[in-house]
Protein backbone atom coordinates (compact mmCIF):
# COMPACT_ATOMS: atom_id res chain seq x y z
CA UNK A 1 0.00 0.00 0.00
CA UNK A 2 0.75 3.86 -0.81
CA UNK A 3 1.49 5.41 2.28
CA UNK A 4 0.24 8.74 0.75
CA UNK A 5 0.58 12.03 3.44
CA UNK A 6 -3.15 12.74 3.03
CA UNK A 7 -3.88 9.01 4.34
CA UNK A 8 -2.10 9.39 7.58
CA UNK A 9 -3.31 12.72 8.18
CA UNK A 10 -6.96 12.01 8.00
CA UNK A 11 -5.74 8.70 9.64
CA UNK A 12 -4.60 11.17 12.78
CA UNK A 13 -8.13 13.29 12.99
CA UNK A 14 -9.89 10.18 13.25
CA UNK A 15 -7.96 8.57 16.16
CA UNK A 16 -9.00 8.17 19.31
CA UNK A 17 -7.18 10.15 22.33
CA UNK A 18 -4.23 7.90 22.28
CA UNK A 19 -1.40 9.42 20.15
CA UNK A 20 1.54 7.27 20.84
CA UNK A 21 1.23 3.44 21.75
CA UNK A 22 4.14 0.53 21.71
CA UNK A 23 2.56 -3.53 21.80
CA UNK A 24 5.18 -5.76 22.83
CA UNK A 25 8.17 -3.74 21.78
CA UNK A 26 11.60 -5.68 22.05
CA UNK A 27 15.15 -3.83 21.31
CA UNK A 28 18.24 -5.14 21.90
CA UNK A 29 22.02 -4.62 21.28
CA UNK A 30 24.64 -7.27 19.43
CA UNK A 31 28.20 -7.36 21.48
CA UNK A 32 30.17 -9.70 20.13
CA UNK A 33 28.35 -12.83 19.96
CA UNK A 34 26.36 -12.01 23.01
CA UNK A 35 22.38 -9.49 22.62
CA UNK A 36 21.83 -7.80 25.49
CA UNK A 37 17.80 -6.91 25.37
CA UNK A 38 17.21 -3.14 26.53
CA UNK A 39 13.85 -2.98 25.91
CA UNK A 40 11.72 -6.02 27.52
CA UNK A 41 8.09 -6.06 26.02
CA UNK A 42 6.86 -2.76 26.91
CA UNK A 43 2.84 -1.92 26.14
CA UNK A 44 2.67 1.78 26.91
CA UNK A 45 -0.30 4.35 26.04
CA UNK A 46 0.26 8.72 26.03
CA UNK A 47 -2.99 10.44 25.56
CA UNK A 48 -2.94 13.23 23.24
CA UNK A 49 -1.12 16.46 24.65
CA UNK A 50 -0.34 14.51 27.86
CA UNK A 51 2.83 15.61 29.35
CA UNK A 52 5.07 12.38 30.21
CA UNK A 53 8.23 12.00 32.52
CA UNK A 54 10.79 8.98 31.61
CA UNK A 55 13.33 8.49 34.31
CA UNK A 56 15.27 5.89 35.71
CA UNK A 57 18.77 4.78 36.00
CA UNK A 58 21.89 4.54 34.11
CA UNK A 59 21.61 2.01 31.27
CA UNK A 60 17.70 0.77 32.28
CA UNK A 61 16.62 2.17 28.25
CA UNK A 62 15.35 5.40 28.41
CA UNK A 63 16.92 6.76 25.77
CA UNK A 64 16.76 3.45 23.43
CA UNK A 65 12.78 3.97 24.15
CA UNK A 66 12.62 7.61 22.96
CA UNK A 67 14.53 6.82 20.23
CA UNK A 68 12.86 3.80 19.03
CA UNK A 69 9.38 6.00 19.62
CA UNK A 70 10.64 8.69 17.48
CA UNK A 71 11.55 6.37 14.50
CA UNK A 72 14.92 6.29 15.38
CA UNK A 73 15.70 3.03 15.84
CA UNK A 74 14.29 0.32 14.20
CA UNK A 75 12.90 -2.84 17.02
CA UNK A 76 13.42 -6.01 16.71
CA UNK A 77 9.79 -6.95 17.39
CA UNK A 78 6.41 -4.83 18.25
CA UNK A 79 4.98 -2.17 16.77
CA UNK A 80 5.19 1.62 17.50
CA UNK A 81 1.51 3.27 16.52
CA UNK A 82 1.87 7.43 16.30
CA UNK A 83 -1.75 8.33 16.08
CA UNK A 84 -2.75 5.05 14.89
CA UNK A 85 -0.11 5.45 12.16
CA UNK A 86 1.98 1.92 12.57
CA UNK A 87 5.85 3.67 12.14
CA UNK A 88 7.94 0.96 11.09
CA UNK A 89 5.25 -0.42 8.83
CA UNK A 90 6.13 2.54 7.12
CA UNK A 91 8.93 2.38 3.82
CA UNK A 92 12.13 4.20 5.04
CA UNK A 93 11.29 7.01 3.13
CA UNK A 94 7.35 7.26 4.01
CA UNK A 95 8.74 7.15 7.88
CA UNK A 96 11.57 9.60 7.24
CA UNK A 97 8.47 12.33 5.90
CA UNK A 98 6.37 11.12 8.62
CA UNK A 99 8.60 11.86 11.37
CA UNK A 100 9.60 15.51 9.84
CA UNK A 101 6.23 16.54 9.39
CA UNK A 102 5.12 14.88 12.83
CA UNK A 103 7.47 14.32 15.25
CA UNK A 104 9.88 16.72 16.84
CA UNK A 105 13.34 15.50 18.60
CA UNK A 106 15.66 17.95 20.99
CA UNK A 107 18.87 16.21 21.59
CA UNK A 108 20.66 16.32 24.92
CA UNK A 109 23.34 17.82 23.16
CA UNK A 110 21.69 20.29 20.57
CA UNK A 111 23.21 18.94 17.57
CA UNK A 112 23.09 22.39 15.88
CA UNK A 113 25.06 22.59 12.84
CA UNK A 114 27.69 25.50 13.28
CA UNK A 115 28.15 26.51 10.13
CA UNK A 116 24.80 27.42 10.41
CA UNK A 117 22.96 30.50 11.83
CA UNK A 118 19.97 30.13 14.83
CA UNK A 119 17.55 30.97 12.55
CA UNK A 120 18.88 28.65 9.72
CA UNK A 121 19.65 25.80 11.67
CA UNK A 122 15.53 25.98 12.97
CA UNK A 123 14.83 26.57 9.34
CA UNK A 124 16.19 22.93 7.94
CA UNK A 125 13.45 20.92 8.84
CA UNK A 126 11.14 23.00 6.65
CA UNK A 127 13.71 22.70 3.83
CA UNK A 128 13.76 18.73 4.33
CA UNK A 129 10.21 18.90 3.96
CA UNK A 130 10.57 20.75 0.61
CA UNK A 131 9.63 24.03 1.72
CA UNK A 132 10.63 27.61 2.32
CA UNK A 133 10.23 27.65 6.17
CA UNK A 134 11.89 31.37 6.80
CA UNK A 135 8.87 32.70 7.99
CA UNK A 136 8.12 29.60 10.53
CA UNK A 137 11.61 29.62 11.92
CA UNK A 138 11.64 33.45 12.50
CA UNK A 139 8.37 32.44 14.89
CA UNK A 140 9.27 29.32 16.15
CA UNK A 141 12.49 31.51 17.28
CA UNK A 142 10.06 34.39 19.16
CA UNK A 143 8.04 31.38 20.58
CA UNK A 144 11.66 30.53 22.33
CA UNK A 145 12.47 33.82 23.24
CA UNK A 146 14.74 34.42 20.85
CA UNK A 147 13.57 36.56 18.04
CA UNK A 148 17.11 38.80 18.28
CA UNK A 149 19.53 36.17 18.17
CA UNK A 150 18.44 34.40 14.79
CA UNK A 151 21.79 35.31 12.70
CA UNK A 152 24.16 34.67 15.78
CA UNK A 153 25.92 31.23 15.05
CA UNK A 154 25.49 28.60 17.77
CA UNK A 155 29.40 29.11 18.76
CA UNK A 156 28.11 33.24 19.71
CA UNK A 157 25.21 31.38 22.25
CA UNK A 158 25.18 30.06 25.48
CA UNK A 159 24.31 26.56 26.43
CA UNK A 160 20.71 27.36 27.07
CA UNK A 161 20.00 29.40 24.08
CA UNK A 162 21.60 26.54 22.03
CA UNK A 163 19.09 24.33 23.69
CA UNK A 164 16.10 26.81 22.84
CA UNK A 165 17.12 27.14 19.45
CA UNK A 166 16.96 23.01 19.31
CA UNK A 167 13.97 23.26 20.53
CA UNK A 168 12.76 25.69 18.20
CA UNK A 169 14.02 23.77 15.18
CA UNK A 170 12.46 20.52 16.85
CA UNK A 171 8.77 22.54 16.41
CA UNK A 172 9.00 24.49 13.37
CA UNK A 173 7.10 22.11 11.19
CA UNK A 174 4.26 22.16 14.48
CA UNK A 175 4.53 18.39 15.41
CA UNK A 176 2.20 16.54 16.82
CA UNK A 177 4.60 14.44 18.82
CA UNK A 178 7.27 16.07 20.83
CA UNK A 179 10.21 13.75 22.13
CA UNK A 180 13.17 15.66 24.39
CA UNK A 181 15.95 13.46 25.58
CA UNK A 182 17.58 14.79 28.56
CA UNK A 183 16.99 18.49 27.32
CA UNK A 184 18.15 19.97 30.44
CA UNK A 185 21.23 17.69 31.31
CA UNK A 186 24.06 20.47 30.32
CA UNK A 187 22.28 23.37 31.61
CA UNK A 188 22.51 25.02 35.15
CA UNK A 189 19.47 24.93 37.55
CA UNK A 190 18.31 28.50 36.01
CA UNK A 191 18.40 27.37 32.19
CA UNK A 192 16.48 24.20 33.05
CA UNK A 193 14.17 25.83 34.88
CA UNK A 194 13.42 27.84 32.06
CA UNK A 195 13.65 25.25 29.03
CA UNK A 196 11.39 23.15 30.97
CA UNK A 197 8.80 25.90 30.74
CA UNK A 198 9.31 26.31 27.33
CA UNK A 199 8.52 22.34 26.83
CA UNK A 200 5.73 22.42 29.05
CA UNK A 201 3.95 25.97 27.71
CA UNK A 202 4.23 24.34 24.12
CA UNK A 203 2.52 21.57 25.53
CA UNK A 204 -0.01 23.25 26.78
CA UNK A 205 -0.92 25.90 24.45
CA UNK A 206 -0.09 23.51 21.55
CA UNK A 207 -1.43 20.50 22.61
CA UNK A 208 1.51 18.91 21.44
CA UNK A 209 1.82 15.52 23.68
CA UNK A 210 5.63 15.73 25.27
CA UNK A 211 7.41 12.77 26.18
CA UNK A 212 10.82 13.73 28.09
CA UNK A 213 13.65 11.76 29.86
CA UNK A 214 15.46 12.85 32.39
CA UNK A 215 17.44 11.33 35.75
CA UNK A 216 16.13 14.42 37.80
CA UNK A 217 12.77 12.98 39.75
CA UNK A 218 11.74 16.07 40.91
CA UNK A 219 11.48 17.68 37.71
CA UNK A 220 9.73 14.60 36.54
CA UNK A 221 6.57 15.58 38.78
CA UNK A 222 6.47 18.58 37.03
CA UNK A 223 4.30 16.54 34.09
CA UNK A 224 0.99 14.69 33.93
CA UNK A 225 2.35 11.34 34.65
CA UNK A 226 6.02 9.75 35.34
CA UNK A 227 7.15 6.57 34.21
CA UNK A 228 9.68 4.43 35.79
CA UNK A 229 12.17 2.40 33.12
CA UNK A 230 14.00 -0.13 34.80
CA UNK A 231 15.40 -3.64 33.42
CA UNK A 232 14.02 -2.70 29.98
CA UNK A 233 10.29 -2.93 31.56
CA UNK A 234 8.19 0.14 32.35
CA UNK A 235 6.75 0.93 35.93
CA UNK A 236 4.35 3.69 37.21
CA UNK A 237 6.67 5.98 39.58
CA UNK A 238 6.27 4.53 43.05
Amino acid sequence: MVLHTGWWKSTLRAMSDVMIETVNLHRGYRIGEKTIEVLHGIDLRIDRGERVFLCGPSGAGKTTLLYTLAGLERPEQGAVRIGGVDLYAMSRKQQARFRNLQIGYVFQNFHLLPELTALENVAVPGAIAGRDSTAAACRALERVGLAERGDHLPAELSGGEQQRVAIARAIVNEPKVLFADEPTGNLDSRNSSEIMKILLDLATEHGVTLVVVTHDQQLAKVGDRTLVIRDGSIHPEE
